[in-house]
């Protein structure tokens, strides 16, 4: 099997429509896929990603960041765009982040470095969207919105829109290492 990636140049949103054209011609060719999980703290990308996938046959699921990301107990996300998604057939899903979560905390108040820490800043290595694109798979498995068992694609960024997207198969929490990277469809060079 031969397939390309697609690198960008820099980080970011600018790389949004791209980064969704790339999963549609992806999905066309992969036609066992019936899971995408898109990192959108606004739903904006989320939206832009379901007009670019009308009439394919794939279960979106968006993950916003949690309570208190930003400010204590406020959501990044609007009722109103919660309900737009759900309009559209895409569950959103809020929760703390896999990886960093409670370690984070820990960290934030003692210092020092916790286990997730390392798999994140390993993931980063890749790009920082690479490591969303981890993340929100375990998290959206963990409540038990996508399989374990078969292959999805994650799409991720940083700050914004939209800058790596991969094939994967997820794991839960407790079998982190389980999960496995298939192919990278597209993300910048860091």
């Amino acid at each position: 099997m031969e397939e390309k990636v697609d690198y960008f140049d820099q980080e970011g949103k600018q790389n949004t429509g791209k980064v969704i054209e790339l999963v549609r011609q992806r999905l066309e060719k992969l036609d066992d896929i019936n899971y995408v999980v898109v990192a959108s703290a606004t739903g904006q990308s989320a939206l832009e990603l379901a007009d670019a996938l009308e009439g394919v046959d794939v279960k979106i699921i968006n993950v916003t960041h949690h309570a208190g990301f930003k400010n204590p107990n406020e959501l990044d996300m609007s009722e109103e765009m919660i309900e737009k998604l759900n309009e559209r057939g895409i569950y959103t899903f809020i929760g703390s982040h896999a990886l960093s979560g409670v370690g984070r905390g820990i960290t934030n108040r003692f210092g020092g470095i916790n286990p997730s820490d390392i798999i994140a800043e390993t993931l980063r290595m890749f790009s920082h969207g690479i490591k969303v694109a981890a993340e929100i798979s375990i998290m959206t498995a963990d409540a038990g919105l996508i399989p374990v068992d078969e292959e999805i694609i994650a799409i991720g960024g940083r700050g914004q829109g939209l800058d790596s997207a991969a094939v994967l198969t997820p794991a839960n929490m407790t079998h982190v290492f389980d999960l496995r990277f298939h192919e990278i469809i597209a993300m910048p060079r860091p």
